[in-house]
């Protein structure tokens, strides 16, 4: 196989390679034998048609067969032999099949850059050093009473945060619509569960008083009936209640799963989850530092196109989690190719080290990266059994393991200062709560 490899760029690579007619004829004349062997055709008994025929009636398609294969497999080989290692496919170009000459093709393609990762031990980095106190597990478990508040009958006007059951018939232009009536429909004033307009007719009434309340529905309601139209509620409210925190008592406790142990025992769990939670936010923190450190002391050249592979992923991630269908819809590509390009040159500074160091992943990780994946299951081992048939799911917790261990490599031979921290600081609990 004769081959020709010339820079056409920092990481461009035109690739001329030719692979004799003579293999190129071997192969098609292997495969049309093997199909000869079975092959059925008019006129003949399975496996007894004369070679010509065979020819014949399969040649055309076992050349093209045979010259995708190779083209596959000549490129291997080349890029091999020339020591070269391609970023993504290749573009192949010029392609000359003729029968009886040799296969000849040009195949252009990116290389992945050539680099060493800079020295990590100068590295500055900050590790922050809490524990969830007493205090943090009163504070989560106030937080848990409120979001399970209980309700009790009041003879006041209702306010916001009280409980209110309506019963309601609304019209529009005199007539009743569809979706406008409901009976003992309740709400808590203030959620934005109903229309404000609704709720402040109900505001200030006291259980048992009727009231008619006009509303205006915004042109952008979900109902086009509706949409953009004025509707009178003769409304009755039948209940006001008074929103408050349940007891800390075995029934509370109950509700969070815990059926033994009363109290005490609530605590325990819930020390245990912030712990959790905890361990996970130092652990981003210095992930966080670790990564933009390695970015920023290893400038290296990127193949285009695979920041525009990343570039594609980044829209079709945001299409799916903002449910948009028409591409139209989203981000300019130019506001996504500096993500783009970090996440490129991260993936590839991180392969080289980890490689460079000879880092392989431990199974003891993986099993950690696996019960943390599970563990928030009441179907744990179900969906442990699950993960383990996924070979796509079990190499993320892989991945996620030996990015562990690359960060725990990097902390051990950089500085590392400690920074005192609180479980608040670092988690953002009750930092958007309303006090």
């Amino acid at each position: 196989m004769q081959v020709s490899l010339t820079p056409v760029g920092a990481l461009e690579r035109r690739l001329e390679v030719a692979v004799p007619a003579q293999r190129v004829a071997g192969e098609i004349d292997q495969r049309l034998k093997n199909i000869a062997r079975t092959a059925r055709l008019k006129g003949f008994r399975p496996g007894k048609a004369p070679f010509a025929v065979v020819r014949q009636q399969f040649g055309s398609q076992v050349q093209s067969e045979v010259v995708t294969d190779l083209l596959r497999e000549s490129f291997a080989a080349a890029v091999s032999q020339e020591k070269v290692r391609p970023a993504t496919d290749p573009r192949i170009e010029s392609v000359s099949a003729d029968v009886g000459s040799d296969l000849k093709y040009v195949a252009l393609f990116e290389v992945l850059p050539e680099f060493q990762v800079n020295s990590v031990a100068s590295m500055q980095l900050e590790r922050p050093e809490a524990a969830v106190l007493d205090s943090d597990v009163d504070a989560m478990l106030e937080t848990m009473r409120k979001q399970r508040p209980v309700f009790t009958s009041v003879e006041r006007e209702a306010r916001d945060t009280d409980q209110v059951a309506v019963d309601f018939v609304g019209q529009i232009a005199g007539e009743t619509f569809a979706g406008g009536s409901g009976t003992d429909v309740p709400f808590v004033l203030g959620a934005g569960r109903m229309l404000k307009e609704f709720e402040a007719g109900v505001r200030g009434a006291k259980a048992g008083e009727a009231r008619t309340v006009k509303v205006d529905f915004p042109a952008d309601y979900g109902s086009p009936d509706v949409a953009g139209k004025t509707a009178e509620f003769a409304v009755t409210v039948k209940k006001v209640e008074e929103q408050g925190l349940p007891a800390l008592d075995d029934e509370f406790c109950r509700a969070f799963g815990v059926t033994e142990g009363g109290i005490d025992a609530l605590r325990i769990e819930v020390r245990k989850s912030m712990e959790r939670e905890l361990a996970d936010a130092i652990r981003n923190k210095l992930r966080v530092q670790v990564m933009d450190a390695l970015h920023r002391d290893n400038p290296i050249d990127l193949p285009k196109s695979m920041v525009e592979e990343q570039m594609q992923g980044l829209q079709a991630d945001m299409a799916r989690r903002m449910g948009i269908k028409d591409p139209s819809q989203l981000p300019a590509r130019e506001s996504l190719e500096e993500p783009a390009r970090r996440r490129v040159a991260l993936g590839l500074i991180v392969g080289e080290l980890i490689r460079s160091e000879g880092i392989k992943v431990e199974r003891e990780r993986v099993n950690a990266r696996l019960n943390e994946a599970v563990g928030a299951y009441p179907n744990a081992d179900e969906m442990r059994r699950q993960y383990l048939q996924s070979p796509d799911a079990m190499r993320q917790i892989e991945s996620a393991a030996l990015e562990d261990q690359l960060i725990d490599w990097i902390t051990a031979r950089a500085t590392v200062a400690a920074k005192p921290a609180s479980f608040s600081e670092l988690t953002g609990f009750g930092q958007n709560q309303t006090q």
